[in-house]
């Protein structure tokens, strides 16, 4: 079994935020697979079914991004899961936008969703797939900016990005962690360079 969460902000007044790119992945992936995330348990949305023969539970809190682990951690105690059976999908500000990361462990990166997951799980060490946003403009409040939405010309690339975030976790799930890394990351997909900030914490996470 799997729990897949994607990250965001409940509400209309988020829907199409830059961080609410987690939410927008996971119901891309719901949709594919048929599967209802409308369940309210564990401070969040569930839908339960069955992607490529694996039973998941997917999971959108709804907690506001910054007490993610709160349900994360309410989760995978219910399903007596262990963090390594835990994929999370989110925004990243190091990443252009529609760029896919995965990492098998690491750091928060400066991410307070993901910071507050590693607090309440007590370990960094579960899955992850990253979909970048794009950095924040120099003089910008950074809450501002990944709550705010993307511009005409980002959409298109962006609806792409959450089919292949959706896609990225299947991946995990069928050919492993270490294949859906060749496959989905970098230069194996003929990406844009991502920011010398992203370098620099992937290198700090000693994941990759």
């Amino acid at each position: 079994m799997y729990i897949i969460a994607g990250l965001g902000n409940p509400g209309k007044k988020y829907e199409g935020s830059r961080h609410n790119v987690g939410f927008m992945a996971l119901d891309a992936l719901a949709d594919h697979y048929g599967i209802q995330v409308s369940e309210k348990a564990h401070k969040a949305l569930i839908g339960k079914g069955i992607i490529e023969g694996n039973k998941v539970i997917l999971v959108k809190p709804q907690t506001f991004m910054n007490l993610s682990g709160e349900s994360i951690r309410a989760v995978l105690d219910y399903y007596k899961a262990e963090p390594s059976e835990f994929i999370v999908i989110y925004d990243d500000i190091s990443l252009v936008p529609g760029n896919i990361r995965i990492r098998k462990k690491g750091s928060a990166g400066g991410h307070n969703g993901i910071k507050n997951i590693i607090a309440h799980l007590g370990t960094q060490e579960f899955p992850r797939i990253r979909i970048g946003v794009g950095e924040k403009p120099e003089k910008m409040d950074l809450a501002d900016y990944v709550l705010g939405h993307f511009s005409k010309g980002e959409e298109e690339v962006m609806r792409q990005a959450y089919q292949d975030g959706a896609q990225a976790a299947v991946s995990m799930m069928t050919d492993g962690i270490d294949a859906a890394m060749n496959r989905f990351n970098g230069a194996a997909r003929g990406e844009k360079k991502e920011s010398a900030r992203g370098k620099k914490e992937e290198r700090d996470g000693k994941d990759l």
